[in-house]
């Protein structure tokens, strides 16, 4: 079996044979391609460890070729291999971001060094993080068991969502031992909130930054100095997300990078609208009962956003000139820039973007999502290839480039569900598989968070006997009738609306353009 495959494109086809047999002698396989678009017509249906690009080729050159090979396969390493030292062209493909290059006549052996060089650092790299890992096993779980304040639980967060992307890439026994911990972390995160939670709503000073309060203790102090902001919500948007398309963002703006705690429940109907209003569920019903719309109406439940931002705005005092935005699909995205002249007048753009929300509710109904979205690393990865070519990043650069500031957060994250938990509920009970509100819940207390008195919580209470119960950990819940096929339809879904640290602890990040 081989050990590795390559691609090898020269214009002087017939010069490779030696290098053929050399790698072959040595474990490897390799295909050659003769020109540039045949060389990228098969990197589309094929993979290769790493691309040994010829830099002087009739037709398309080998940096067009490399630009190209970048935009279908970045992931694979290019070395470039040229006759010419000329400075400016190596400068032109290191700026490309080649892995290595070569200077023609190039030795079998110098080859071999390369391959080594690149494949080995990989496997270097893995082996050390999984030692690494290792040696903190200890001190997470320590972390854990400390963790007393809303602050700890972010700092352990934090670290948690550093190893599994550092961990990302490997295939070992780590990856698991991470998943438990976090598990176990989220059990523990559980019980912080339900000893906690109840206390923060009545003004505890241990309470941490919240939904209602963003506006408020983040963005308001910068408008009153004069800047211009343009605040992004991304729907959806966890922080192991935002750490995937950090370094893109990074290129463009100074990122300080902070969380905050989303309230119960993590859903869109009452996080965002706690944001947008800056006050809880329960006193948007009752300031502003023509907005706000209960679980079991058929109204859409954020179709007014724009004026709970005008309210917050008017209640503060705060007489910037705001716009708001949804983008729903990448054509409204591309409007929006076009529009960019216009808005930058503003003091203040709210854009949201609901693709990381689309993308995971469609993983349910698509089979072809689903197998995109096979597990963590696939999620962010899909999440990163949406970023890299979506008219966000696009903005991203204008605004950057213009000087002002600007503001990516979210209004909840969300967690890939495991197991189904049975609940019985009437017809009035509220859907969704992380929370449900309702008079009549029947249910195993011992394996979930159930709030019988939501004023206390701030919530909305639509009858008398109306209570809240939240799924914890990786549990989601589902009605006893037909329950084997629910689970099969829901198990490894993202979900949000529940407790855990993935849908809470959500990322808010300051951008100052460099």
């Amino acid at each position: 079996m081989s050990k590795a495959h390559f691609l090898w494109v020269d214009d002087e086809i017939d010069l490779l044979k030696p290098y053929v047999l050399f790698l072959e002698e040595k474990g490897y396989s390799m295909v050659c391609a003769n020109n540039g678009r045949d060389a990228v017509e098969l990197c589309r249906t094929a993979l290769f460890d790493i691309i040994f690009l010829d830099e002087q080729m009739p037709g398309l050159s080998g940096l067009e070729t490399l630009s190209q090979l970048h935009a279908s396969r970045p992931e694979v390493p290019v070395v470039m291999i040229t006759k010419s030292e000329d400075e400016g062209i190596m400068n032109r493909a290191i700026g490309k971001k080649i892995a290595d290059y070569l200077i023609k006549p190039v030795n079998p052996n110098q080859v071999l060094m390369t391959i080594k060089k690149i494949l080995d650092k990989k496997e270097l790299i893995s082996a050390a993080t999984t030692v690494n890992y290792r040696d903190e096993f200890a001190h997470l779980s320590q972390e854990t068991e400390r963790c007393r304040s809303a602050g700890d639980w972010m700092a352990l967060y934090k670290k948690l969502v550093y190893w599994e992307l550092e961990l990302g890439e490997t295939q070992n026994t780590m990856k698991e031992m991470l998943a438990m911990q976090k598990g176990e972390a989220n059990k523990a995160f559980a019980k912080f909130i339900r000893r906690n939670y109840e206390k923060w709503m009545t003004g505890n000073s241990t309470a941490p930054l919240m939904s209602p309060a963003l506006f408020e203790r983040h963005l308001f102090p910068m408008l009153n100095k004069g800047e211009k902001i343009f605040f992004i919500l991304i729907d959806n948007f966890r922080l192991d997300q935002w750490q995937a398309v950090k370094d893109v963002v990074s290129e463009l703006f100074l990122c300080d990078d902070n969380l905050y705690f989303s309230i119960l429940p993590t859903a869109t109907p009452y996080a965002r609208n706690a944001l947008f209003s800056g006050l809880m569920p329960r006193q948007i019903a009752a300031l502003y009962p023509e907005i706000w719309v209960g679980e079991m109406e058929d109204e859409g439940k954020n179709m007014l956003e724009e004026p709970l931002i005008q309210h917050q705005l008017d209640r503060f005092g705060m007489k910037q000139y705001f716009s708001y935005q949804k983008i729903n699909t990448n054509r409204e995205g591309e409007k929006l820039v076009t529009r960019f002249q216009e808005l930058e007048k503003r003091d203040l753009n709210v854009w949201v973007f609901n693709f990381i929300d689309m993308m995971s509710h469609a993983r349910t109904e698509s089979k072809m999502i689903r197998e995109l979205t096979g597990d963590e690393d696939a999620y962010r990865s899909l999440t990163r290839s949406w970023f890299l070519h979506s008219p966000l990043l696009t903005l991203l650069k204008m605004i950057a480039a213009k000087g002002y500031k600007a503001v990516i957060t979210t209004d909840h994250g969300a967690i890939r569900v495991k197991n189904g938990v049975k609940v019985l509920g009437d017809k009035e009970t509220s859907v969704n598989l992380r929370y449900k509100q309702g008079r009549s819940l029947g249910y195993d207390a011992g394996r979930l968070f159930d709030i019988l008195h939501p004023a206390n919580f701030g919530l909305p209470s639509p009858n008398m006997s109306t209570r809240y119960i939240f799924a914890t950990d990786n549990d989601f819940f589902v009605y006893p009738n037909n329950y084997n096929h629910h689970v099969t339809r829901y198990e490894n879904s993202y979900q949000h609306g529940g407790i855990s640290m993935e849908e809470m602890l959500v990322p808010c990040i300051t951008l100052t353009p460099k």
